[in-house]
Formats: structure tokens, C-alpha cells, sequence
């Protein structure tokens, strides 16, 4: 991106007005619009199916915005980015989630959950840390205030680690890394520790470790699934219509806000979802 350029961004809507038979004025939408409060889509039926989509798979009695979270692209990458990267994904196996708290890494650790796995997750905060145990995580640390990362997984992963669902990367995952068990999965969803990195940061040499603990490592774009996308919004409403799945969303009103919104993710002041409200 450059100076100038539209924010990218995911937005979803309610049409006001429409002269294309298959969007009605008031129908809510989900659309790659970028940071907009209104926009014109010109001819529907060109867009790429995940460029844009009517949100009306929603569970009754659940609020719309659940499509921009636990049903929609963050609900896909954990689905996915688990079950698919890390298959097969067995029972009694443990599984490692870092960034835990937020709107992937929750519902990675509940699928893991039902799947049988047992599940520990590292998230920024006391109270980050609370929400993770009461959606069922078996271990929960607060990695601000944790001494040696290594002394921890000791002590929480004392049988190793069997996935590894990588949201931060870093020197953290350099050390998860030296936990794996043999046939260890590593799912490559985000690196937030290094998004901010203006030079190339230096760490560890893995492809030994790799190989002499046979580890399947792999990075994903969760668009590889587009044409299975309803597979992942049909199961994840169906445990959430079924209390098997919970959520939560940070919500900032006002269009203006968004930057601060965008800010706060990566500073890790949300809790799921970070959603702006441009209308409340």
C-alpha cells in the first residue's frame, strides 16, 4: 500500500439500495470494500465468491457482526489452519495456541477441545488468560508475565507438544519449536511479534530439529479453501447453535476510530473479534 490507498479491510453492510434482483435493500452483505462507511458494487455477479457474499447464515438470536469473526474469515482460518494443516488431529494429543485470546486463536483451542486434545493456550493478559480457562482450555499463561518460556512449557507441556497453532512467531516459536514431540504439526497462521520489524531478524536454525523430530511445519492463506468456505460456516454455526462454542467480540463505535481499533490488535487490547461499528 501506498500514501493515499483506500485501507483494506472486510466490511459487512446493509444494502440501501439495489437494482440487482439477487440483493435486496436491506440485505446484509460481507464485502472486501475496504475501510469504507458506503460503497457501490457494480456488477455483483463478477465479484469472486469470497469477495463478496450474502450474510444470512447467522444462527438465530446471534448478532450479524459474528460474520466478520467466529463465522467468517477468523471462524475459516481456525478451522482450516487446524483441521486441514495439522490433520490428523487426535484425540489426547496436546496442542499449543499462542495469541489465544483473540478471534482465531479461541475457537482453535475449543475445536481442539471437542476433538478431544488437551489444550494450552498463552495469551497477553490476566484477564485474557481467565476467559481462555473458561472456554475450556486445560492450561492458560499470561506470557507478559512469565520468566523463561522454556520453564513454562516444562511445566504445562510436560509430555511435549503435538500442534502448534503459530500466531506470533519469533524467538516465542523458536522456543515451542524444541517442545515438539516426533510427527509434531506446526500450523504458520501469523507472525504479530514481526510485523512491525523495519530489518530481518535473525533466529535459531530449525531443519535440524525439524528433521530429526520428523515436523510437519506449513504456512496458509486461508483463501486456499474458498470453494469449501460454507463447510466452515455451517459447522461452526451449528456448535454454536448447540453451545459448543463461545465468542466474544471488542467493539469500537465510530468510523473514525478504526485506526485505533487497528492499533489495538496488534497491541493485544482485544478481547476475539476487534469489530468497529460505523452505525451504531
Amino acid at each position: 500500500m501506498k500514501d493515499g490507498d483506500t485501507m483494506m479491510g472486510q466490511t459487512l453492510s446493509r444494502v440501501v439500495e439495489s437494482r440487482n434482483p439477487n440483493y435486496n435493500k436491506g440485505d446484509l452483505v460481507l464485502y472486501y470494500s475496504g475501510w469504507r462507511d458506503r460503497f457501490v458494487v457494480s456488477n455483483p455477479e463478477e465479484a469472486r465468491p469470497w469477495m463478496l457474499q450474502k450474510a444470512d447464515y447467522i444462527p438465530e438470536g446471534c448478532q450479524s457482526s459474528l460474520a466478520l469473526g467466529v463465522l467468517g474469515m477468523p471462524g475459516a482460518t481456525a478451522y482450516f489452519g487446524l483441521l486441514e494443516i495439522c490433520k490428523p488431529v487426535k484425540a489426547g494429543e496436546t496442542v499449543l495456541v499462542n495469541a489465544a485470546a483473540g478471534a482465531v486463536g479461541a475457537v482453535v483451542g475449543q475445536l481442539a477441545k471437542i476433538h478431544g486434545c488437551r489444550v494450552v493456550g498463552f495469551a497477553g493478559s490476566d484477564e485474557k488468560v481467565e476467559y481462555l480457562r473458561q472456554i475450556g482450555f486445560d492450561e492458560a499463561v499470561n506470557y507478559k508475565t512469565m520468566v523463561s518460556l522454556d520453564d513454562v512449557l516444562r511445566t504445562v507441556c510436560p509430555n511435549g507438544v503435538d500442534i502448534y497453532f503459530d500466531n506470533v512467531g519469533g524467538a516465542f516459536s523458536d522456543t515451542v519449536l524444541t517442545h515438539m514431540n516426533q510427527y509434531g504439526r506446526v500450523s504458520v497462521c501469523g507472525c504479530i511479534s514481526q510485523y512491525n520489524n523495519t530489518t530481518a531478524s535473525l533466529g535459531p536454525r530449525m531443519q535440524g530439529l525439524m528433521i530429526s523430530k520428523q515436523i510437519r511445519m506449513e504456512g496458509f492463506l486461508v483463501l486456499r479453501w474458498k470453494e469449501r468456505w460454507m463447510e466452515a460456516m455451517d459447522h461452526l454455526a451449528k456448535l454454536i447453535r448447540e453451545d459448543k462454542l463461545k465468542f466474544r467480540e471488542t467493539v469500537v463505535d465510530g468510523f473514525e476510530n478504526a485506526p485505533d481499533a487497528l492499533i489495538g490488535i496488534l497491541t493485544g487490547t482485544n478481547l476475539g473479534k476487534m469489530v468497529v461499528r460505523c452505525h451504531p
